[in-house]
């Protein structure tokens, strides 16, 4: 998410005014992400991939609940089945329903989308539920359909604990084919052990969403906060520039006003808990030199320092390729200003608060670009994958898996 209206070519022009994020949709009716599901493109992937029943599978369970506690019962469960059968399809374990490639995150996203549409549009008998209620359902059905609430390592010493983050699919009006490989990548490595010079590594993973809002109700810091005095070393990962992967040096304290998933946008101060406290600028502690320096794949990697600023005392924004200078004001950091920095600067301010900087490696990695194959770049009659596309994407994620392996081994 580096720079995303430069590197993709697409106007930041949301439906909406900067404000404080609220949805300008009924807690009832479809959101702007649920309404994308009718396009010829989901629809596709979701047959493809045999995740297509699943939304209409859970509208009927619904059907059937008569009390609130068994929607919170029944929404907890089904969400997390979703998510272990993404995280199944994609590591191979059990079958592989429909043509579309199994490290494909795409029917991940859709069919969750699916699934929250018709809980918003869920009328249940017996009791009235309330948009207070409706409200903690949809919530309970996010967190537990992106693996946040399943993060478990193995208690002892002898095995090494990493945590990995990913991003829904993003920039969906200009091409609704589009995957995230760092979702992918998420899914590929949640609940894997690795084997290392260090011993042996376990790997958990959680997916979040590209929208603002979320962000600022403190998504982010209610999923790492358990888990971050208990890793051995941490890293966010979403997709940047064509080409290249980059080792964020440093985060910044700005929203750059981007358009999210729901066509909001949001421009100015991270918000975060104790704003006086708040740092304008925060650092990566995962071993760059050593990451740049190894051999993990095709795709190159970069130290990338680079940052915009306002120097002190100053009023124009200034780029500056070696980092931010004393006493400035955040404008972007090496990964922009979207929500790829924003999870980078809220994951490592949340380990500099915990007290955890001078012993936790943790930072932000950058994948390159997922490109579709030669004559299939037209959005409106590209097909949904292809052989270049696949293999882009596979190969983004071994080359995060050996990135991780060689920051766990320095």
């Amino acid at each position: 998410m580096l720079g995303v209206a430069l590197l993709l070519g697409v106007s930041a022009s949301p439906a909406t005014a900067d404000s404080a994020n609220t949805s300008a949709n009924a807690s009832d009716s479809p959101t702007v992400e649920e309404q994308r599901l009718d396009r010829a493109v989901p629809q596709e992937i979701l047959r493809r991939s045999g995740f297509d029943g699943v939304a209409p599978g859970f509208a009927r369970d619904l059907g059937r609940v008569r009390s609130y506690q068994a929607a919170e019962r029944l929404v907890a469960r089904q969400g997390q089945s979703l998510w272990r059968r993404a995280v199944e399809r994609a590591q191979g374990r059990g079958p592989v329903t429909g043509d579309l490639s199994k490290d494909d995150d795409r029917p991940l996203y859709w069919a969750r989308l699916g699934m929250t549409r018709a809980l918003r549009a869920w009328e249940p008998r017996g009791f009235e539920l309330g948009d207070a209620r409706r409200q903690r359902l949809l919530g309970s059905l996010e967190t537990t359909s992106r693996g946040q609430d399943t993060i478990r390592y193995p208690k002892g010493h002898r095995i090494k604990r990493v945590l990995v983050t990913g991003f829904d699919p993003f920039t969906l009006d200009r091409d609704t084919r589009i995957s995230n490989p760092s979702g992918a990548t998420a899914l590929a490595l949640d609940g894997t052990v690795v084997r290392t010079a260090a011993g042996p590594v376990r790997i958990e993973t959680a997916v979040f969403p590209v929208r603002w809002t979320d962000f600022a109700e403190g998504e982010v810091e209610r999923t790492l906060r358990r888990q971050l005095p208990r890793v051995d070393l941490f890293t966010t990962v979403s997709q940047g520039r064509v080409g290249k992967f980059d080792i964020e040096r440093t985060n910044g304290a700005w929203r750059g006003g981007f358009g999210d998933n729901e066509n909001l946008s949001s421009t100015g101060l991270v918000p975060v808990a104790d704003p006086a406290s708040q740092p304008q600028w925060t650092t990566t502690t995962l071993p760059y030199k050593d990451i740049v320096a190894a051999d993990t794949g095709r795709f190159p990697v970069y130290d990338n320092t680079a940052v915009t600023e306002i120097p002190a005392g100053g009023t124009a924004p200034v780029q500056r390729p070696d980092g931010p200078t004393p006493g400035s004001t955040a404008r972007a950091g090496g990964g922009g200003d979207y929500l790829s920095n924003e999870i980078a600067y809220r994951a490592t301010l949340l380990r500099d608060r915990l007290g955890l900087h001078d012993r936790l490696p943790g930072g932000h990695v950058h994948t390159p670009v997922l490109q579709f194959g030669a004559g299939n770049t037209d959005p409106a009659t590209g097909e949904v994958t292809d052989a270049e596309f696949v293999r882009n994407r596979v190969d983004i994620i071994a080359q995060v898996r050996r990135i991780v392996v060689t920051a766990v081994e320095r």
